[in-house]
C-alpha cells in the first residue's frame, strides 16, 4: 500500500445552492460570512481566522448539493500521493489544473470508496489576515471551517477507509456489547474532528460546521435571529454535546445545507491520545443536557456529485434490528429511530 498523502486539514467545501441571491443574503448578510471573492454563478466565502482564499464555495445550479470536501496537504509531492492513493483502491480519480478554482493551485479529485467526492490541494491562495478587524465581523463572527459531517451506511468502511489515510480516532458511538460502530469522530488537525461519519442512508453530506470564538457568538446570532423573525432557520439547539463537549447551534439555509455553528471542543494532539467511546444507548452523546432532538436532524442531509457533476445514487440505510411490531434504525450521532411496519 502506497504511503498516504499529508493531509494538513479539512479546507473548504463546495456547494451547490439553487439561487445565489438568496444564498448570499443568508450566509452573508444573515450568518457572517466574508465575502473574498465573486463572479457570474459562484461566490467564495471565508471566517475571519482564516488567511487563505476561501472555506467555502457557493455555486448556482439545478438542485442542492455537496460538490466536493476539499483537505489542504503538506507539499505538492502528495498530490501523486493522493493520486496513487485512490487509483490503487479502483477510485475514480482526475488531475485538476491551477486556477481551476479561483485561489486554488493544482488539484487531485478523487471519489472515495464510500462515494464522497474529495479534492486535495497544496497551494492556496493567501489573502489579507481580517483577524483582529473586529469592526467588519457581524452574525456569528465565523472564525474557520470546523468540519464536515457525513452520513453513510458502512461506519466500518469508513472508519477503514480514513484510518489509511492517516486520520486518528477522537470519539465514538457504539454498542459495547457487541462492538458495532455506529459513528466515528476522525481528526487531522488537533481537535475532536476534521470529518464524522454517521451511521444513514448515503453518501450524502450531513452538516458542515464553522468555529466561532465563543459561546456568546452562538447565543448572540440567536437573539439576533429572534429579533428578525427569522428563528425559522434554527434547526436544534443551542445546547451541549456529549460527543466532541462543543457548544452547538445548527441551521438550515434556504436550500437545506445543514450548517453548525459550533465552539469549546477539546484538544486531540498527545501522542498518546486515547478516543472516547461512547455507548449508543446512553442518551447523553447527543445532547449533554438532554435536550430533544427534532425529526428532521435525521433525515435531512443533502445528496453529493461525482466528478461530472451528477448526483450519486444513495445506498439506502438498512434496519438494524427488525421485530414483528418495530424497525430500528440509527442515524447521526446514534439515534435509535422506531419505525411502525403499518
Amino acid at each position: 500500500m502506497n504511503t498516504p498523502p499529508d493531509i494538513v486539514r479539512v479546507a473548504y467545501v463546495d456547494l451547490v445552492v439553487t439561487d445565489l441571491q438568496r444564498a448570499r443574503d443568508w450566509w452573508v448578510d444573515l450568518i457572517g460570512f466574508h465575502v473574498q471573492d465573486e463572479a457570474p454563478g459562484v461566490l467564495y466565502l471565508r471566517g475571519y481566522e482564516e488567511f487563505v482564499h476561501h472555506s467555502v464555495v457557493l455555486r448556482e445550479g439545478p438542485i442542492a448539493a455537496c460538490a466536493r470536501i476539499g483537505f489542504r496537504v503538506r507539499t505538492d509531492d502528495c498530490l501523486d500521493r493522493a493520486e496513487k492513493f485512490f487509483r490503487d483502491r479502483g477510485c475514480a480519480v482526475q488531475r485538476v489544473a491551477a486556477g481551476a478554482t479561483t485561489g486554488l493551485g493544482e488539484a487531485v479529485r478523487a471519489v472515495d470508496p464510500l462515494g464522497f467526492t474529495l479534492e486535495f490541494v497544496h497551494q492556496m491562495e493567501r489573502v489579507e489576515p481580517l483577524v483582529q478587524r473586529y469592526d467588519l465581523r457581524r452574525g456569528a463572527s465565523i472564525n474557520r471551517l470546523d468540519h464536515v459531517n457525513v452520513a453513510t451506511p458502512s461506519i466500518d468502511d469508513s472508519y477503514e477507509v480514513y484510518t489509511d489515510l492517516g486520520f486518528g480516532l477522537s470519539e465514538t458511538i457504539e454498542d459495547t456489547a457487541d462492538g458495532t460502530l455506529y459513528a466515528t469522530w476522525m481528526f487531522r488537525k488537533q481537535t475532536v474532528h476534521d470529518m464524522a461519519f454517521t451511521m444513514g442512508s448515503g453518501p450524502m453530506l450531513h452538516h458542515v460546521a464553522f468555529a466561532v470564538p465563543e459561546s456568546h457568538n452562538i447565543l448572540g446570532l440567536a437573539d439576533v435571529l429572534g429579533a428578525h423573525d427569522q428563528a425559522h432557520w434554527i434547526e436544534r439547539g443551542p445546547g451541549r454535546h456529549g460527543v466532541s463537549n462543543a457548544f452547538y447551534l445548527y441551521l438550515r439555509d434556504p436550500d437545506g445545507h445543514r450548517i453548525e455553528i459550533y465552539t469549546t471542543d477539546y484538544f486531540t494532539g498527545d501522542p498518546d491520545h486515547e478516543p472516547i467511546r461512547w455507548d449508543v444507548h446512553d442518551e447523553r452523546r447527543r445532547d449533554f443536557w438532554a435536550n430533544p432532538i427534532v425529526p428532521t436532524w435525521y433525515s435531512g442531509s443533502v445528496p453529493v456529485l461525482d466528478l461530472d457533476g451528477n448526483p450519486t445514487p444513495i445506498v439506502e440505510q438498512a434496519a438494524k434490528e427488525t421485530t414483528a411490531a418495530k424497525k430500528v434504525t440509527v442515524g447521526a450521532d446514534g439515534l435509535g429511530t422506531v419505525v411502525d411496519d403499518d
